[in-house]
């Protein structure tokens, strides 16, 4: 089969590899579509240690079943489906509380690093167990279907959050994540969303899609609008959808008394903590991972139109384009959100 492999950092090439084979409780998908990630993006030059080549990367898909292994029941050849980007085990105590994003024994498909190696779906097939399976609904094309793994990150952190009890929010970054975030937040009833970034486009963009109002961080001071327009006493719950120093400081400083933070992107490694503004304000901060058994929610959504994820694509394209795709992604083209290889 042909596949998109991560031959050595910063060079892919569209090979022929042997094609996988679904053991014991896994089943074979025809891969229609793929997303690039922006971790995959991230992950090519080695700067993150997790796509250590030679890999196939790709974990935001959805396909057909084509052939069934041992123990299968329940599922069909020739299923359209997605699936979960995590592997988990099924039996840790993660696992058994339903927090499968924490599982002990956790693999995600297109990585691999010094603890394992999984091959992902940049390739004609991929073999995935059959209990991250989800069927897709009816007529939902595939495009659309394969980026239900990043609506579900955003579903999620929404789901972790005291998202009922909020009258006002804040999402610092409105790329991919942030702009799904938000319109999750907005399926969720939440009245008043605000979204900061210092990319015009993307808040146009972020406007488009539901958000009520759009802070310029790169001309103003986000915190200090933030109060200005909510009578001085800052939002009720903010999400660091970015991942960096600026986006967390914006972040803590942004909201209220008592107010509760949730961390969703992760660029950098570290950053500074405000101490004395968390401990002196009672904040609450909470750490966000992937998801844990969002995907039937978010399949509705995408199905339903209650998030828009076709607005947020920007091309989609051959296999045989992902080294000329991966490369404008990671120079940062202007204009470029989600690219989908269809192999």
């Amino acid at each position: 089969m042909r596949a998109l492999v991560l031959e050595e950092y910063g060079r892919l090439a569209v090979r022929e590899v042997p094609e996988p084979e679904p053991g014991p409780g896994e089943v074979l998908v025809r891969v229609r579509a793929c997303g690039i990630c922006g971790s995959d993006v991230h992950g090519m030059d080695g700067s993150t240690g997790r796509r250590i080549p030679a890999v196939i990367m790709g974990h935001e898909a959805a396909g057909e079943i084509t052939a069934l292994g041992p123990g299968v029941s329940g599922w069909k050849e020739g299923e359209r489906v997605t699936f979960d980007s995590t592997v988990y085990c099924g039996e840790c105590s993660f696992c058994r509380e339903g927090r499968v994003n924490l599982c002990d024994r956790r693999r995600v498909l297109g990585v691999s690093c010094g603890d394992y190696r999984r091959d992902g779906a940049f390739a004609e097939y991929v073999a995935v167990p059959e209990r991250i399976l989800y069927r897709l609904p009816d007529g939902l094309p595939f495009r659309q279907a394969a980026m239900v793994e990043a609506v579900s990150i955003g579903a999620h952190a929404v789901r972790i959050s005291p998202v009922k009890q909020a009258r006002t929010v804040l999402v610092v970054g409105a790329g991919m994540i942030g702009l799904l975030l938000m319109q999750a937040l907005k399926a969720e009833g939440c009245p008043r969303v605000l979204v900061a970034d210092m990319d015009g486009r993307r808040l146009d963009l972020a406007r488009d899609l539901g958000a009520d109002e759009l802070l310029y961080a790169s001309s103003s001071d986000v915190p200090s609008v933030v109060r200005a327009l909510t009578e001085r006493d800052g939002v009720d719950l903010a999400f660091d959808a970015a991942g960096n120093a600026e986006a967390f400081r914006t972040a803590v400083a942004s909201v209220r008394k008592g107010g509760w933070v949730t961390l969703v992107g992760n660029l950098a490694p570290e950053v500074t903590l405000p101490l004395q503004w968390v401990v002196t304000r009672e904040l609450t901060l909470q750490g966000s991972c992937a998801s844990a058994g969002e995907y039937p929610r978010c399949l509705e959504l995408i199905a339903s139109g209650q998030v828009r994820v076709d607005r947020l694509i920007s091309a989609a394209a051959p296999l045989e384009e992902g080294p000329e795709w991966f490369a404008r992604l990671y120079a940062r083209e202007p204009g470029l959100m989600k690219v989908i290889l269809e192999p």
